[in-house]
C-alpha cells in the first residue's frame, strides 16, 4: 500500500537478517564500443573512467560508477555481410571471430576488445559473453536476424555441436589473446520474445525451451570436457512473466524456471548439467508499470525462484514504449526524471525479486532514445565524435560504486512515531525507498531514494554496529551533483533527503 513518508521516522537495518548476496552491477558494450573503442585514446579513457573507475578526485568525489562486470556482445557476422545482412543500420551489425573457412580471426571486434582491456585496467574482474544469434555460417537462413522465419531457433539442425564448439573457442581465444577470462556465457538472448525477432533491426533469434535445453546441455559438457570453469547462464528472458508462466507466447517458451530447473521436466531439465549455474537471467522490460505490477510481478518471480531453489540476475533493461510515466522510450533524457525511474526499478529488482546482479542494457547509446548511460555523437566517419554523461549514469553509480561484489543485502524495518512497525515500510514507491547492504569488508552501505517533490527526513539505525558517522554521496539535478560527497552526518542524527534525489550513505 502507499505510505505517507512523514509517518516513517526511523529505519532500522538488521544485520542478523541477511538476504541475497550481490554479485555485480554491469552494462553491455552493444553496439557502440565497436566504434567508440577506435576513437582517440583520451576519449576512450574518459568513457572507461566514467563506467569502471573506483577512484576519487582530490575532493573525494568518485570519478566513475565502478561497474563490477562487463557484458561483451559476441557477434554473429552481420557486419561482414553489410547490407546483405538485412540489418539496416551499420551501427547494429557486429563482426564475427569465425571465418567462412572455419578459421578464427582474433583481430575482429577490435573496438570491443579494447574496452575489455580498459575495463580490466580499471579493476573489473568479472566478464560475461552473450550472443544474440549463432554465426551466420550456422543459421538456417544464412542471416543473423530471424527474417522470414518462424518461432524456432535459427540454427541448422546439424550445427548444434558446431555452435557450442564456437562458444567454447571464443571464450578460450579471448583469454589467450586478450588475457580476459570470461566467468559467464549466455548462448541465447530473449529467445522467448513474442515478436520472435521478425524485424531486420539487429542480430537475434527465437528458440523454444527444448532448443535452449539441448544447446545448454551440449555447451555445459563441452566446457567441462575442456576443463573450463566458465558458467552457462540462461535464458536471458525478455520478460519476467515468461520465467514463471506463459506470457504472449505458447507453452514452448513459458514456465522457464520450472522447465530448466525442475527434474520432472525431463525434456528440458538442465539442473544436473556441468557448468550450468543454478541461476536464471532475465530482463525487466515491460514489467515496470503500473506501480502495483512493478512490485507484484517481482514477488511472483521470487516465489517461483524460491520454490525451485534458483538464484536470479537481472541482466538487461532500458526504457520502453510502455514506460508512460517518463514519456516512453523515445527522447534521450540526461535529467533525474529517467534516473529516478530507473533507480526505482533497481530497488524493486533487488528488494522484491531478490536479484543478485543488476545490469543496464547499453553503456553508450547514439540515438534519441533512453537506452544509454552515456550518449555519443559520432561524426560521419564513426571514428571520432563527442559524448556526454547523464544523471542515469551517476544514479546507477549510487548502487554500483558502493555496493561491491560479495556484499550482502540486509533487511530494513521502518517504524512510525509511535514505534509501530510499518509493513513494506522500506519502499514508498512515490516517496522514500531504502536499501541496505554490508560489503565483504564489513563496510555498511545504505542507498536512499527520494522520489517525491519535497524533502524527507528520517533517522537511520544499524542494529548492533558501532558506526560513528555516515558519509553521504548525493546525485540530484544540481550542477555537479553526481555522487557528490556531502558533509558527514553523525550516527543517530536526523537525515534529510533532498527532493528527487538519490543518496548513498557509507558508514565510517
Amino acid at each position: 500500500m502507499a505510505l505517507e513518508a512523514q509517518s516513517i521516522i526511523r529505519y532500522r537495518v538488521e544485520p542478523d537478517k541477511p538476504l541475497q548476496t550481490i554479485d555485480c552491477f554491469s552494462a553491455s558494450d552493444a553496439w557502440s564500443m565497436q566504434y567508440l573503442g577506435l576513437w582517440p585514446q583520451e576519449k576512450q579513457k574518459q568513457i572507461a573512467d566514467w563506467l569502471f573507475s573506483t577512484e576519487n578526485n582530490a575532493n573525494g568525489q568518485p570519478q566513475g560508477i565502478g561497474l563490477s562486470l562487463w557484458r561483451f556482445n559476441v557477434g554473429a557476422g552481420s557486419a561482414e555481410q553489410g547490407e546483405a545482412s538485412q540489418i539496416g543500420s551499420p551501427w547494429t551489425r557486429v563482426e564475427c571471430f569465425l571465418q567462412p573457412d572455419g578459421s578464427y580471426n582474433w583481430k575482429k571486434q577490435e573496438g570491443q576488445r579494447n574496452f575489455l582491456r580498459l575495463a580490466k585496467e580499471r579493476g573489473v574482474n568479472q566478464f560475461l559473453a552473450f550472443l544474440n544469434s549463432p554465426p551466420v555460417h550456422f543459421t538456417q537462413n544464412g542471416l543473423a536476424t530471424n527474417t522470414g522465419r518462424g518461432g524456432t531457433f535459427n540454427l541448422k539442425p546439424d550445427c548444434y555441436e558446431k555452435y557450442v564448439r564456437f562458444l567454447a573457442d571464443v571464450v578460450q581465444g579471448l583469454e589467450k589473446h586478450e588475457g580476459i577470462r570470461f566467468d559467464y556465457i549466455c548462448p541465447f538472448n530473449e529467445p522467448d520474445g513474442h515478436w520472435n525477432w521478425l524485424g531486420p533491426k539487429q542480430e537475434g533469434t527465437p528458440a523454444t525451451n527444448y532448443e535452449i535445453a539441448r544447446t545448454v546441455r551440449l555447451l555445459g559438457n563441452e566446457l567441462a570436457n575442456r576443463q573450463m570453469d566458465t558458467k552457462v547462464l540462461l535464458p536471458e528472458s525478455s520478460d519476467y512473466r515468461c520465467m514463471f508462466r506463459t506470457h504472449q507466447t505458447n507453452g514452448e517458451r513459458g514456465y522457464e524456471i520450472q522447465s530448466f530447473f525442475c527434474p520432472d521436466s525431463t525434456k528440458t531439465y538442465v539442473g544436473d548439467t556441468p557448468n550450468v549455474a543454478r541461476l536464471m537471467a532475465g530482463h525487466s522490460y515491460w514489467t515496470n508499470t503500473p506501480l502495483d505490477a512493478l512490485r507484484n510481478i517481482r514477488c511472483q518471480l521470487r516465489d517461483t525462484l524460491d520454490k525451485y531453489g534458483v538464484d536470479f540476475w537481472q541482466t538487461e533493461t532500458c526504457i520502453m514504449g510502455n514506460d508512460e510515466e517518463i514519456g516512453y522510450g523515445g527522447g534521450y533524457d540526461r535529467s533525474m526524471k529517467t534516473a529516478l525511474y530507473v533507480a526505482r526499478i533497481i530497488h524493486h529488482d533487488l528488494v522484491y525479486a531478490g536479484a543478485r546482479s543488476w545490469q543496464w542494457w547499453r553503456a553508450v547509446a547514439t540515438g534519441d532514445y533512453k537506452d544509454g548511460l552515456i550518449r555519443a555523437y559520432p561524426d560521419a566517419t564513426l571514428k571520432d565524435g563527442r559524448y556526454e554523461d547523464s544523471k542515469l549514469l551517476w544514479a546507477l553509480g549510487n548502487y554500483s560504486r558502493f555496493i561491491r561484489p560479495g556484499a550482502v543485502r540486509l533487511q530494513v524495518q521502518a517504524y512510525d512515531k509511535e514505534n509501530h512497525l510499518i509493513p513494506d515500510g522500506d519502499t514508498d514507491q512515490q516517496g522514500v525507498m531504502i536499501l541496505a547492504c554490508k560489503n565483504a569488508n564489513n563496510t555498511p552501505v545504505v542507498v536512499a531514494l527520494n522520489y517525491s517533490e519535497i524533502p524527507k527526513a528520517f533517522v537511520l539505525e544499524w542494529k548492533g554496529a558501532k558506526i560513528a558517522q555516515w558519509q553521504p554521496y548525493l546525485t540530484s539535478d544540481g550542477e555537479g551533483q553526481n555522487l557528490f560527497p556531502l558533509k558527514a552526518i553523525k550516527a543517530g542524527k536526523k537525515i534529510t533527503l533532498p527532493p528527487r534525489s538519490i543518496t548513498t550513505f557509507v558508514g565510517e
